[in-house]
């Protein structure tokens, strides 16, 4: 059974301080989903997501909400920033590239599910391979009975016992350091070389290059530790069919991917015809059909859109949600407002989250044997100057804690792997030292 929308929401908020209207809307859309797949496909197909437009500033938990639900689901997840759209020419990047990185997630996501279930199998084959490597089988070790000498151990015999005694050594670890010759073989990453001068290949094109671009094979020698991990790739690769991974991500982007268009506010116009307003027009009327719902040809296959979920955001400071076009405001019905961040919002953010900055940065002096201990008045400091800050600078919510904790701590870290320094305690008067100035307009622009 999937998770309730109370479920969903006791989840986020054990890492998202706040926003609860924006938690119920994305808990609903995803419980929604699982109660589509309850019905009968002819009314299945009629059922579309309901897409959410979050509006609010940058840094109150726009993308960690989007993100840590996809985590939560297990669905394939991308993040998009609409102005890469808008780069190059009118419409720039190809919108439909989004649903092609969002399969190739997908993808990424079965094939990890596919070799959990047969790690055991190619640990025992690559078990194999290095035993293979280290003692080929000799010429002559398969002779049959009549060939061989009367009263005297057969050749495979004599092979097969020194090679358990290798096993044996191998398995207790004294073959390490012992290299071995490795075959690997790939093919240029075609994508990446004509992304890099600015082109974008098209599934087509892609496959071309594959059939005519040959397979580079070579050889080298490796350490057992090191070939180790590629063998066990190889033989895992071997194990997995393939075809059925690209049908079970295809269908899994289909019925649960979750595309996450970051300032979407960006491409807002306002009607003009001319100057770059024609740009986002054009950004517009290319993201429409992919979130109406169409077919978006992908190097493994056909993709529908239809029932993927769309969760868009902006500050919308200098535009409104209104100057989207229509047809596409239609197709995000719920939108929900984020609040700004207060002081006590800030406070909590250090606090309580299970992994909060607070709780990040104790962990990591741990590792250098040192218990570092943040008093109460010592969060309340830092949450009250990284609010001065945002207020009398930019607003960039939570993400100014980052910057803040990180100037308090600076001396420590730097000190802390000396091993001079056993235990060590932030209260209040420390965080105003270490700060002391920040809020003064010249400091104000290196937080």
């Amino acid at each position: 059974m999937e998770l309730t929308p109370k479920q969903i929401v006791a989840n986020l908020d054990a890492h998202i301080i706040g926003q609860a209207d924006a938690k119920r809307a994305v808990a609903v859309a995803v419980r929604n989903r699982w109660r589509r797949q309850q019905l009968h496909a002819e009314v299945a197909k009629d059922v579309y997501p309901k897409n959410i437009l979050m509006q609010g500033p940058t840094g109150v938990g726009k993308t960690e909400i989007a993100r840590r639900l996809a985590a939560l689901v297990n669905a394939p997840f991308v993040k998009v920033e609409a102005t890469k759209f808008t780069e190059v020419g009118y419409h720039g990047r190809d919108v439909e590239g989004m649903i092609r990185d969002l399969l190739e997630v997908a993808i990424q996501m079965v094939s990890l599910e596919f070799s959990s279930k047969i790690s055991e199998q190619a640990t025992t084959a690559t078990e194999e391979r290095i035993l293979d490597l280290l003692l080929p089988r000799p010429y002559g070790a398969g002779a049959s009975a009549a060939e061989e000498t009367p009263g005297a151990e057969s050749p495979l015999a004599s092979y097969e016992r020194t090679r358990q005694r290798m096993r044996e050594r191998l398995r207790a670890g004294e073959l390490e350091e012992q290299t071995v010759e490795v075959s690997t073989e790939h093919k240029p990453d075609m994508a990446g070389m004509f992304g890099s001068a600015g082109m974008e290949l098209t599934p087509d094109m892609m496959n071309m290059f594959d059939r005519i671009i040959p397979t580079r094979r070579e050889s080298k020698r490796l350490p057992i530790r090191e070939a180790r991990k590629l063998l066990t790739t190889q033989e895992g690769e071997k194990m997995l069919n393939k075809d059925e991974i690209i049908a079970i991500a295809i269908k899994r982007t289909e019925d649960s991917g979750i595309v996450f268009l970051d300032e979407i506010d960006k491409i807002a116009g306002s009607g003009k015809t001319d100057g770059p307003d024609v740009s986002r027009q054009g950004v517009q009327r290319d993201l429409l059909p992919i979130v109406e719902g169409s077919t978006v040809t992908t190097k493994h296959g056909m993709v529908r859109t239809d029932h993927i979920l769309f969760i868009a955001a902006g500050a919308f400071h200098s535009a409104d949600p209104e100057d989207l076009m229509a047809e596409l405001q239609g197709r995000f019905p719920i939108r929900v407002e984020l609040s700004p961040l207060g002081k006590e919002d800030l406070v909590r953010i250090l606090r309580e989250p299970k992994h909060s900055l607070i709780n990040q940065q104790v962990e990591l002096l741990r590792t250098e044997d040192v218990a570092l201990t943040f008093t109460a008045d010592a969060i309340d400091a830092i949450a009250g100057v990284a609010f001065e800050v945002n207020r009398k600078k930019q607003d960039i919510g939570a993400r100014r804690l980052n910057t803040i904790i990180e100037r308090v701590l600076e001396e420590l870290n730097f000190e802390a792997s000396e091993g001079t320094i056993k235990s060590f305690t932030i209260d209040a008067g420390y965080v105003k030292r270490r700060l002391r100035g920040l809020v003064e307009d010249k400091l104000i622009n290196r937080a």
